[in-house]
């Protein structure tokens, strides 16, 4: 029966993508306006519906902002294609005459297929920005859905949290609001964190990008703020496309000084950043960080590679709080480190014993 239900779960999920995607993203988006909503209601005596279209204005406000910062940068992008392919085209001819006179091999042949293929995709503009667009939107569908779900979550949260709380029996509801409780405040902190995360890693990016000179810096950087959400894989897909505009643009020492610059953000981010910005509370394996990302991509695409730790997260709360799930909930989380104090006391206390044997 566990196994009927995981395979029924993951083909409903996999079934109601264009509903379920934008719903999970207004409900984590929802979380994180709520204590504006709340405000607004308490100390400024504003109605429940006022409250709730402020909220809708202000983060249309921000998509918007996003939206238009990516389309005037993906419009000046598109205009400087075809130098772009110029000079991709005299970098990678350069490369050939000089592995072809260091180390005497002609690869004239070899490399020709590589030149071609460069050439087709620098010379369609639409594949470049389809794919860059695609990363941040399934569509306009996808909008709409989500501004309407956004709408209705914080409208009718109270009514969605009695439900939740009154559908189980009487003996859980203590349990249950706990559970319920700590999964909301869990979301706030997440997203409140993952949105100073990628504020500070396209900061970082954008020092780096710019010292070394790299032509659109700040859209790389920005892209690789928000490609950074996606764990492990976003920030190896985000410098394998700085390295090809720096390798385009410049050197291929400037190339090289990129990715190092690149690690060294990672490293930062991934030992200060992340653990005191976005907190404690998201502890996830990466075994399962992989797992997710890769079952997020396959059933729900883009999204849901953006959505999956998240959705780890509140799996684990969940689990952590009923009895005969305990275990997988360790299993999601990472290993305890041991105590080396009582190991030492141990082992010396052990040591004694024999000695006095």
């Amino acid at each position: 029966m566990v196994t009927i239900s995981i395979i029924g779960l993951g083909y409903l999920l996999a079934l109601g993508q264009s509903i379920l995607a934008p719903f999970f993203l207004a409900f984590l988006m929802a979380m994180l306006f709520l204590p504006a909503a709340t405000f607004m209601e308490r100390r400024l005596r504003f109605p429940r519906s006022i409250s709730t279209m402020t909220s809708v204005f202000v983060m249309l406000a921000i998509l918007a902002g996003i939206i238009y910062f990516f389309g005037s940068q993906l419009s000046d992008f598109s205009k400087d294609l075809p130098h772009l392919r110029d000079q991709v085209t005299t970098v990678f001819n350069n490369l050939q005459h000089w592995i072809s006179k260091t180390f005497n091999v002609k690869i004239d042949e070899q490399l020709d297929y590589i030149n071609q293929g460069l050439n087709k995709l620098l010379s369609s503009s639409g594949v470049i920005l389809g794919f860059t667009f695609g990363i941040f939107s399934s569509g306009f569908g996808f909008i709409v859905f989500f501004t309407l779900f956004f709408i209705f979550i914080l409208n009718y949260r109270r009514i969605l949290n009695n439900f939740i709380v009154t559908v189980f029996n009487e003996k859980h509801k203590a349990s249950v609001q706990e559970v319920v409780t700590e999964i909301r405040v869990m979301t706030k902190k997440y997203i409140f964190g993952l949105c100073l995360q990628v504020l500070i890693v396209s900061i970082l990016s954008s020092i780096v990008l710019t010292i070394l000179g790299v032509k659109y810096a700040i859209l790389l950087a920005v892209l690789t703020g928000l490609l950074n959400v996606i764990p492990y894989l976003g920030i190896c897909i985000s410098l394998l496309i700085s390295c090809f505009i720096a390798f385009a643009t410049g050197t291929p020492s400037t190339c090289v000084y990129v990715a190092i610059g690149y690690i060294a953000i990672h490293v930062i981010d991934g030992n200060i950043v992340l653990p005191f910005v976005v907190g404690s509370k998201v502890k996830i394996n990466a075994l399962f960080s992989f797992i997710g990302i890769i079952l997020g991509e396959h059933l729900w695409g883009i999204a849901g590679m953006f959505l999956c730790i998240p959705a780890i997260a509140i799996i684990k709360i969940i689990f952590e709080r009923v009895e005969g799930l305990k275990p997988w909930g360790k299993l999601l989380g990472e290993e305890e480190k041991p105590n080396k104090k009582k190991k030492s006391y141990k082992i010396s206390k052990n040591i004694t014993l024999k000695e006095m044997d």
